[in-house]
């Protein structure tokens, strides 16, 4: 098990009581020592431009776990998922669920294989695969995009991965009006929820798009 850093569980702490999300004592753990691990692997791997283990806590940790209560389902795959981001953060959150976590990069593949041992986290499949050319072999509950690609782009390399229940969760910073309004006729737009990231000074918006 990866000790917890002091000063970044404290910092966790301290931005969890601004958020109305329950985070016990084991998952803050894990949140904490993900971030270790980032911090580690990317002197070597260049995992995230973000250098920092404070801003890594804001920018990828809590930039994700807020998505955590507006998922519906039980089985999502993250698609260009980097360093495991959403992917692993919620993962943490959300033990009932399975996630996918697709990169085309295996660098980014073996570190989060790597990540989801030391962690122990069970809930989580690593697949390096472009994607579309990656196959399910089942339809997902829900396709999470964050920093992957155009929402016209998304729905065009991820429409074979949801059937008529499945939904498109595209995190996005800005709300992409322009984005939206080319979205091909057979997609409508979902909910657009506007995300509050505590600690970070931007716009955040979780939008969800539907297959007709």
């Amino acid at each position: 098990m990866i000790p917890a850093d002091a000063e970044l569980l404290a910092s966790l702490q301290q931005h969890l009581a601004s958020l109305s999300l329950e985070v016990d004592a084991g998952k803050q753990h894990d949140l904490i020592a993900f971030v270790q691990l980032i911090n580690k692997w990317n002197k070597a791997y260049n995992l995230t431009s973000v250098r920092d283990p404070q801003e890594m806590l804001v920018k990828h940790i809590l930039d994700s776990i807020v998505v955590a209560p507006h998922l519906k389902g039980q089985h999502f795959i993250d698609v260009g998922t980097g360093p495991g981001l959403p992917g692993i953060p919620l993962a943490i959150m959300l033990p009932q669920c399975q996630f996918v976590l697709l990169d085309s990069l295996g660098k980014r593949i073996r570190f989060i294989k790597q990540a989801a041992h030391e962690l122990g986290l069970t809930n989580i499949v690593a697949v390096q695969s472009r994607v579309e050319e990656f196959v399910p072999s089942r339809p997902f509950d829900g396709v999470l995009s964050r920093a992957f690609a155009s929402v016209k782009d998304m729905l065009h390399w991820c429409q074979h991965l949801v059937d008529s229940q499945g939904v498109f969760i595209a995190l996005k910073g800005q709300f992409p009006a322009d984005e939206i309004q080319q979205m091909p006729p057979q997609f409508r737009l979902g909910e657009v929820i506007r995300l509050e990231v505590p600690g970070l000074q931007a716009e955040r918006h979780l939008v969800t798009i539907h297959k007709h």
